[in-house]
């Protein structure tokens, strides 16, 4: 049943790293009536917990749940006053969540960093998406399969991260078993704040199948999990047992609780939950394959439908129907990219330009893109690797670190700031030849998030991959998404195709590549790969050996947390 359009409203929900926003949607035609932000209030924890303050080792990033319901309480009602609308016509809720983010809760979802006796150990709290402390897991995980010949596998490019559930459920069994034994669901933050919003726990099967390792209906064997560690062999039915909810179908209602937190009506309709780069797809209109939606942000991810079943080495995964019905969805992805900005700009740009750019008017960033923006391509002598925060796709390793190359005593801010956007286009560059190599065509390059702001780093994106850019013209790409997928839970349209052409928003061939450019930048281009393949394939190891030793003086310096004191965590990555 369809309800009628012009009346009818939803709310998109996009819970992100630092935090969340809310979007009032309108059924007919997405017009977006208002919105509302909400930062978390203890953002990412990566140095101390909030509770005892025990010193976190390196590569941790932990988070607090109740900063996600802070959301839904402050977020979702200012959105709806901003619009000026009675709530009464809002009709459905649909969430997104960065992923892959978990959380250990009990039989009826209560987070275990909330109970007094786990307040204070790290396992007990959210691993967000980009804790990395679990590279040795992901390894022992990778090499038993390869071994084992474990068909699932080749699905995921041949790698499994160490960001997905498996390698951070295998690190909290045996890194804290105590905490491991009182986790009774290892819960999605996709499907916990459903489950917040209706009482009902309903996996999704966007997570379930890229980050959950479920192919074909199936997870990885109980004897698969044994060889690993038997303590684990029961972890599919003691921690991810659950229904799984189809995209853009209803999770449940909405509950009185959450109706007192959200001022929404009690019953409307909730969408099962969802990627937040995996909604996007509907965002930009972007559902026919070969259209590539790159979500840039802290991180990027890479989405994209197709219509056969390939392999391709390195992806993050390929779901059927893992982003819309009928359709082969595909991931990939690059773990640092505004984070790499950010960080260079937070540490690496001196006094001045900050004074600058303050009389300017301008941010540090505005500035660095004024005085890059003129260079001519290889004008700077530089090129790096956007490995900061590890590499996510081709390579599957977050042990790999950042790298630059050509710097000298005249070597200026704004060179190196050039160098890092270059570096990145050049990482998304490595993940559509791949594809492209592999039998999966890219034809159009569709960019949502806070970077496409930015003229000179999307123009150097479409010089750098030979392809248009295309825009998804909201502000809110995921938040508008999980609207739409509202919208189809709701009724207000029968289909994901139907609503995403009616309520996504994108402006087509916005940035086109300039040939000459693109000439220099094959140039810039080889000689990021050699670096890519000798540091990331196993040409030198040292970055792997770096991270090691500092892993190790960290322990052996900073003994604070007991639990971890068995863990195998001075040990080299597999080369690879």
């Amino acid at each position: 049943m369809t309800v009628d359009p012009p009346q009818a409203l939803v709310i998109g929900v996009d819970f992100g790293t630092l935090s969340g926003r809310a979007v009032v949607v309108r059924v007919s035609d997405g017009a977006e009536l208002g919105s509302a932000v909400h930062q978390y209030s203890h953002g990412v924890i990566d140095r101390d917990l909030p509770v005892g303050h025990r010193q976190l080792p390196p590569d941790w990033a932990l988070q607090v749940p109740s900063d996600y319901v802070d959301v839904l309480r402050r977020a979702v009602p200012a959105a709806v006053e901003a619009a000026g609308v009675d709530p009464a016509h809002i009709i459905g809720i649909g969430t997104d969540f960065t992923a892959c983010t978990m959380i250990p809760v009990t039989a009826q979802g209560v987070p275990l960093n909330e109970l007094s006796q786990f307040a204070d150990r790290p396992h007990a709290y959210v691993k967000l998406w980009k804790h990395h402390a679990t590279q040795p897991q992901a390894d022992r995980i990778n090499e038993l399969a390869r071994a084992r010949g474990e068909s699932w596998l080749p699905r995921y490019g041949g790698l499994i991260s160490s960001e997905w559930e498996f390698a951070k459920g295998l690190q909290l069994l045996e890194e804290d078993p105590e905490v491991y034994r009182a986790t009774e669901h290892w819960v999605e933050a996709a499907d916990w704040i459903v489950w917040q919003l209706t009482g009902r726990y309903v996996r999704n099967a966007c997570t379930a199948g890229y980050k959950g390792i479920r192919q074909d209906g199936a997870y990885p064997s109980t004897e698969f999990l044994a060889a690993l560690n038997p303590d684990f062999a029961d972890f599919v039915d003691s921690k991810l047992a659950a229904e799984i909810g189809q995209l853009g179908a209803r999770a449940g209602q909405l509950s009185a609780q959450a109706a007192q937190w959200t001022g929404l009506t009690v019953g409307i309709a909730v969408a099962v939950g969802n990627v937040d780069a995996h909604v996007t797809v509907s965002a930009g209109n972007a559902l026919a394959p070969g259209q590539m939606v790159a979500i840039m942000g802290t991180s990027t991810c890479h989405v994209m439908n197709g219509v056969q079943l390939r392999e391709v080495p390195g992806m993050c995964g390929v779901v059927d129907g893992g982003i819309s019905e009928g359709l082969y969805g595909y991931e990939a992805g690059q773990s640092g990219v505004g984070d790499i900005f950010g960080h260079f700009v937070g540490s690496g740009v001196p006094q001045d330009y900050y004074l600058r750019a303050e009389a300017a008017g301008q941010s540090v960033h505005e500035l660095l893109t004024e005085l890059a923006s003129d260079q001519a391509v290889g004008e700077h002598g530089l090129v790096a690797l956007d490995w900061h925060s590890g590499n996510r796709s081709v390579l599957v390793d977050h042990e790999l670190s950042g790298l630059v190359v050509g710097q000298t005593l005249a070597t200026r801010p704004e060179d190196v700031y050039r160098a890092l956007i270059e570096a990145t286009a050049f990482g998304a560059r490595t993940i559509i030849e791949a594809f492209v190599s592999s039998g999966v065509p890219v034809t159009e390059l569709i960019v949502s998030g806070g970077l496409m702001r930015n003229r000179m780093l999307m123009q150097i994106y479409a010089d750098v991959t030979g392809l248009p850019l295309s825009i998804i013209t909201s502000d809110q790409g995921p938040a508008l998404g999980s609207a739409i997928h509202a919208a189809v839970a709701a009724g207000g349209h029968p289909d994901m195709a139907t609503a995403a052409a009616a309520m996504g928003r994108v402006e087509r061939g916005v940035y086109q590549p300039i040939p000459a450019n693109g000439r220099a930048y094959d140039e810039l281009f080889a000689e990021y790969t050699l670096l890519h393949d000798y540091f990331g394939r196993g040409g030198n190891d040292v970055m792997h050996r770096l991270k090691a030793m500092q892993r190790r003086v960290h322990r052996d310096r900073s003994p604070v947390i007991p639990q971890l004191a068995g863990a195998r965590r001075d040990e080299p990555a597999v080369a690879r």
